[in-house]
């Protein structure tokens, strides 16, 4: 929304840190709404409002959104990333938990190199040849790398990697 290096990636909004793939198509109208609530803005990006949400809503802040999203947003007063994907999954995001950390791309590709060994999941490689079938909600073709669902949160608690999920449509 907004091509100023002021809006660039990572950005920051007091204490909180956001990577977002997406558009939100409501922003401008969040925006009002916290602009009315004594909010600030220096951009005109969603990015910025995605932040400032999250800052006065907490992870409740998605279910305002209108749009096709994938972000994490880093929240050190809470130890918490909040990773949340759009309720019609539009935009991806993967993940991948393994004894060094936890990992999240848009794509499988970025997750490889992370892997100690690389298998195929099985199960939904001869659901796909046998059956065309491809959507096996968060299994993907490679076991170990995990899609995040549609209209889900996901919550790394960042002291002890211990992981909820929130459905939120």
């Amino acid at each position: 929304q907004d091509l100023n290096p002021r809006s660039d990636q990572p950005m920051h909004y007091k204490d909180l840190t956001i990577t977002f793939n997406g558009e939100i198509y409501n922003f401008l109208e969040i925006k009002d709404e916290l602009i009315n609530l004594g909010y600030t803005f220096e951009t005109t990006s969603d990015t910025e409002v995605i932040l400032a949400a999250y800052s006065k809503w907490g992870k409740s802040c998605v279910e305002k959104f209108n749009g096709m999203w994938a972000f994490a947003i880093y929240d050190p007063n809470e130890s918490i990333i909040f990773i949340s994907r759009d309720r019609f999954g539009k935009k991806p995001l993967h993940y991948l938990v393994s004894e060094d950390g936890i990992y999240i791309g848009s794509e499988i590709k970025q997750l490889l190199p992370i892997l100690k060994k690389r298998k195929v999941n099985l199960k939904v490689l001869s659901d796909y040849l046998v059956l065309g079938i491809s959507d096996h909600g968060e299994d993907t073709f490679i076991s170990g790398i995990k899609r995040l669902n549609s209209g889900t949160s996901m919550i790394v608690c960042t002291k002890t990697l211990k992981i909820d999920f929130l459905k939120y449509y």
